[in-house]
């Protein structure tokens, strides 16, 4: 029998709050979503002007930081011709990302769950999910 470890709701909202809140600071409306340590849904949030098509990128980096329990940006930097990790995206129904914006999320060392992004330049994205999690380790600290 496990134990499984994951995020719950009240987590997910403080971490799309402290996302959103590096988001006005920015000036870029966002695509937040939270996921378990699974990669599922937990919350999601389309701030207003959040693009279309970042709905669903946003989701996919989320569940790839949590699923594999790596950076979305770790991937980039090894998804490229005749590197062995290349085409990674294509795995898992195309549902692995490479751009940043997609982190895990830690507690005691262990990957509770997941953090994506999208609407922004990647940079951006990753900025607002490391303010996100660091907004929640604030409030869990």
């Amino acid at each position: 029998m496990l134990t499984v470890n994951r995020l719950d709701l009240s987590d997910a909202r403080i971490l799309i709050a402290g996302a959103a809140e590096k988001a006005r600071e920015i000036g870029v409306p966002m695509c937040i979503a939270i996921v378990d340590e699974s990669g599922n849904l937990i919350a999601f949030e389309r701030m207003d002007g959040g693009k279309i098509t970042s709905v669903t990128i946003a989701q996919d980096k989320a569940f790839t930081a949590a699923a594999a329990k790596k950076a979305t940006h770790d991937y980039n930097k090894v998804n490229v011709p005749g590197s062995l990790a290349f085409g990674i995206h294509t795995e898992v129904g195309g549902r692995i990302s490479s751009v940043g914006g997609g982190l895990p999320v830690i507690v005691d060392g262990e990957v509770v769950g997941g953090i994506g992004l999208s609407s922004g330049t990647p940079q951006q994205d990753m900025d607002c999910a490391q303010a996100g999690i660091d907004h929640f380790e604030t409030k869990r600290g």
